[in-house]
């Protein structure tokens, strides 16, 4: 089934409604998101997530309904691993509490661009050159491997090439100037720390996008439903953020579960001629995966 216009409309029409209404209503006062406000958000995105999965059931079939819901199981997990890298980049910049939902806020934004962008573009490449899919699934497999590798616990920032070209060719104020990302000084308009911020969580997305994207189009070839399962795994990653990000460290085998995913999803792709794994299968491993990774968490915790 393709989807028409209408529903491109309607469903991005949903989500700046949603936006505007998360940011002009329920934020429109700084302030620290608690940890019970942000289950709450996680549940209600959820929630969505699930009546539009069941609406694509009533209006495109259980197949597209089930690659719907695969594909945001997918990005939901790959999400767990970015939710770190932002927690550390949250805590490099000292960005305060109360202001970081709004650099979440517009950093998904902006990210919802890069991501239906990196979507035609991959179902552009597959469409015309067959053989990229093997590309594909031979760089998820290498990931996949990569993640479950030991690696610092850590994020150096100061060599990134980036952060590096901003302090060299833009002016930044050294201390937050509030919720503001620019300020007017004597020398004119400058960049503060908090927006320097947000460019490093929109890298960081562009970065995670190039393993998610590759991912998703191994569950699905519609448009629609690749990006709408990304869509909603990214509106719920800003509520999920401050949900577990602090907790994350707690399940300490989780990056064996993503790895696992990333490696099966990856040979997947590699079979696609010889074999086609069905989708509900993909869902079980990922399920599976994502299950017994929290289990031997909980039941070997770390030191």
């Amino acid at each position: 089934m393709e989807f028409g216009i209408w529903s491109w409309v309607l469903f991005n029409t949903f989500v700046l409604g949603m936006l505007a209404l998360d940011l002009g209503v329920f934020h429109r006062k700084p302030h620290k998101i608690q940890a019970r406000e942000a289950l709450i958000w996680t549940s209600v995105w959820i929630l969505l997530a699930s009546i539009f999965g069941l609406g694509i059931y009533i209006f495109g079939g259980g197949q597209l309904a089930l690659e719907f819901f695969t594909g945001f199981i997918v990005e939901k997990s790959l999400s767990v691993d970015n939710i770190f890298v932002i927690f550390m980049i949250f805590s490099y910049f000292k960005a305060p509490s109360r202001y970081q939902h709004k650099v979440l806020f517009w950093g998904i934004l902006g990210a919802l661009v890069m991501r239906a962008l990196f979507i035609f573009g991959g179902i552009a490449l597959i469409q015309q050159y067959h053989s990229i899919i093997y590309v594909f699934g031979a760089f998820l497999v290498f990931s996949g491997i990569k993640m479950a590798l030991p690696k610092k616990a850590e994020i150096t920032l100061e060599k990134n090439i980036v952060l590096r070209a901003l302090r060299t060719f833009l002016p930044i104020t050294e201390a937050h100037e509030d919720d503001s990302f620019f300020v007017r000084t004597k020398r004119g308009i400058a960049l503060t720390p908090l927006f320097v911020t947000l460019v490093m969580v929109e890298t960081t997305d562009i970065i995670f996008a190039v393993d998610s994207i590759p991912a998703i189009l191994a569950i699905s070839s519609n448009s629609f439903i690749v990006y709408t399962s990304n869509a909603f795994a990214l509106l719920g990653m800003r509520s999920l953020f401050f949900a577990v990000s602090k907790l994350i460290s707690i399940f300490r085998f989780m990056s064996f579960g993503l790895a696992t995913i990333l490696a099966f999803i990856g040979a997947k792709m590699l079979l696609t001629d010889v074999y086609t794994i069905p989708t509900v299968v993909a869902l079980s491993v990922v399920l599976g995966s994502l299950g017994l990774s929290v289990l031997a968490s909980i039941k070997w915790p770390s030191k």
